[in-house]
């Protein structure tokens, strides 16, 4: 398979194992993110990009990449911004079409991870993240429960939201900013409606110092901070089961799914977008109130 192009790529080691337990080999990774190319770039498109690489698969230690790699093409975006936490700039790829996105799976970065901004504007979030993360033996459904109360409190402050399995134990809910806030707002703002929901259910917990309470599900409102990143919708993850972080309609999240149900096999059959549009009504903030 030497000198096999994929559009502008030349992909390499296509028979590596990447996930040993199916077993599912780098060849089939490229062709899941073809797939689902048309889905996952609104969600990559202008948008500074770290990669979890792996390889030797998921059974060899990964390693984290902000910054883009010796040999990066030339026609790969690249987005140069000031690390205030390594005190250098660091050049970031800017995932904008498919061949970025096939030379990333060639890569075997099989996690991508997204920040909450746009390239253009990094001190202005774009989207308000709540990562509900459960902890033992609180689980799935804990998190599930947190995350349908969660709606309901969204819906009440006239805000809409989008649910995804984080591709591990926790959801994600997601509503889209018109930008013009910054992050301290948009982390203060879901502090409150964390801490309102704690109100409302003893399971849930809304800060740091609650991280262990076991049986809890936690809503992580420091992830809304400009450094930090989200897993992007329809990411594969880097388990063994070769999750995918999928955008889930409310009607799944109340019919009851598991985050095993969508895999590298089943998330690009899916005939229905249960985020689609997702950036076309950004949302305001009101004041969060009981």
């Amino acid at each position: 398979m030497a000198g096999l192009k994929v559009g502008k790529v030349a992909v390499t080691n296509l028979d590596r194992i990447l996930y040993p337990a199916l077993p599912v080999a780098k060849k089939e990774v490229i062709e899941y993110y073809i797939r689902i190319a048309p889905r996952i770039l609104p969600f990559l498109e202008g948008r500074p990009l770290v990669m979890q690489r792996f390889p030797e698969g998921v059974g060899s230690p990964g390693f984290y990449e902000k910054d883009a790699p010796q040999g990066t093409p030339t026609w790969v975006r690249l987005h140069t911004q000031y690390s205030e936490t390594t005190r250098r700039e660091i050049r970031y790829v800017v995932c904008d079409d498919p061949d970025t996105l096939v030379w990333l799976a060639n890569l075997a970065a099989l996690e991508l991870n997204i920040m909450l901004y746009r390239a253009d504007s990094p001190a202005v979030p774009d989207m308000l993240l709540f990562d509900l993360d459960p902890e033992p033996p609180a689980g799935f459904p804990e998190a599930t429960a947190a995350a349908l109360l969660l709606r309901e409190v969204m819906e009440e402050l006239g805000l809409s939201s989008f649910a995804k399995t984080s591709g591990k134990k926790g959801i994600h809910v997601v509503s889209p900013l018109v930008r013009e806030y910054r992050f301290d707002q948009t982390r203060n703002f879901v502090h409150a409606v964390g801490i309102l929901l704690t109100r409302r259910s003893p399971l849930i917990v809304s800060e740091r110092s609650q991280t262990s309470d076991p049986g809890t599900v936690l809503v992580d409102y420091l992830q809304n901070v400009e450094g930090k990143t989200m897993i992007s919708p329809y990411s594969l993850r880097a388990i063994p089961a070769a999750t995918v972080s999928m955008p889930l309609s409310w009607e799944e999240i109340r019919s009851g799914v598991a985050p095993e149900d969508f895999t590298i096999f089943t998330a690009s059959s899916r005939r229905e977008d249960p985020w689609k549009g997702f950036f076309d009504t950004p949302e305001r903030l009101p004041e969060a109130r009981e």
